[in-house]
């Protein structure tokens, strides 16, 4: 299944695509941790497969991020191995942890804001992964895949001075304003299949700058929840972003970091499409 949310920003509607492209209510309060922990998925699954849910007219709205409210977001850094290199890092023996503030999260289309005082903001198309059930401590790979409700793409805007010349603490270059576009869809886990081959394209101002495949991860995603769970308790809505291939600003030639009026597109293959312009925080 595809979920998402429509509306104005903060009283979005939850809403599930169905095959013939039409939105229908989903008829539960929205797309967030409770959901999750309650059999939601389940719940709506049943109803759509039954024909019970109303079509939603949807034209015109405004796509939200199609989970309200994580309660945390973990990133993993430098999780391909051409990204490491670009970036002027070894790869790592362990994965690369840090946290982004949960309110970055904006919606597919919403626009990004480069923060004040900025000159390297950037982009990173990742593989989002959305938790579904309570994980601690897991002992096994399979386990790890059955908490993960399903994915989105993740757009891991990063300031790259706040990042990396500010005393090197990775959440002040990743938890500004607007920092994590989420969407449009979180596709359920069945209907991805194998996490692990999903092409991850992005583009600033029409031009191609990342074209990866998570084939290409270091740490896979059944591995990056396994490990997590061994240091935190991963809990229905929480968010991880896995990682982007190598293309970002911060490893081109004359780094062409974002600049007001700049557009980036972004997609991962059945996950949908991103677009956002950016502008001035």
């Amino acid at each position: 299944m595809k979920l998402l949310r429509v509306g104005p920003a903060g009283n979005e509607r939850p809403v599930v695509l169905d095959a013939s492209g039409d939105l229908r209510d989903i008829g539960e309060p929205d797309i967030d941790g409770a959901f999750l922990a309650s059999g939601g998925l389940a719940r709506v699954r049943a109803a759509l497969e039954a024909g019970r849910l109303p079509v939603v007219d949807g034209e015109g709205l405004r796509i939200g991020a199609p989970v309200a409210r994580p309660g945390k977001i973990v990133c993993i850094g430098l999780n391909f191995s051409d990204h490491a290199a670009e970036s002027g890092a070894a790869v790592p023996e362990e994965p690369v942890v840090f946290m982004k503030a949960a309110n970055t999260v904006v919606g597919p289309y919403d626009e990004v804001l480069v923060p004040r005082r900025s000159e390297k903001t950037d982009w990173e198309v990742e593989l989002a992964v959305v938790i579904g059930g309570t994980a601690r401590y897991l002992d096994s790979r399979e386990a790890a895949l059955e908490v993960i409700a399903g994915y989105a793409i993740s757009n891991d805007v990063s300031e790259r001075e706040f990042q990396l010349e500010r005393g090197g603490q990775w959440d002040k270059g990743k938890s500004c304003e607007t920092f994590n576009p989420l969407g449009p869809w979180l596709v359920t886990a069945d209907e991805v299949g194998d996490p692990q081959d999903l092409a991850m394209r992005l583009w600033v101002n029409g031009e191609l700058r990342q074209d990866g495949n998570s084939k290409n991860m270091i740490f896979d995603v059944a591995e990056i929840v396994r490990y997590l769970s061994w240091f935190m308790v991963l809990e229905p809505g929480d968010v991880i972003n896995t990682g982007t291939p190598a293309g970002v600003a911060l490893g081109l030639p004359g780094q062409p970091y974002l600049r007001p009026g700049d557009v980036m597109e972004l997609e991962i293959d059945g996950l949908g499409r991103q677009r956002q312009t950016v502008g001035r925080g």
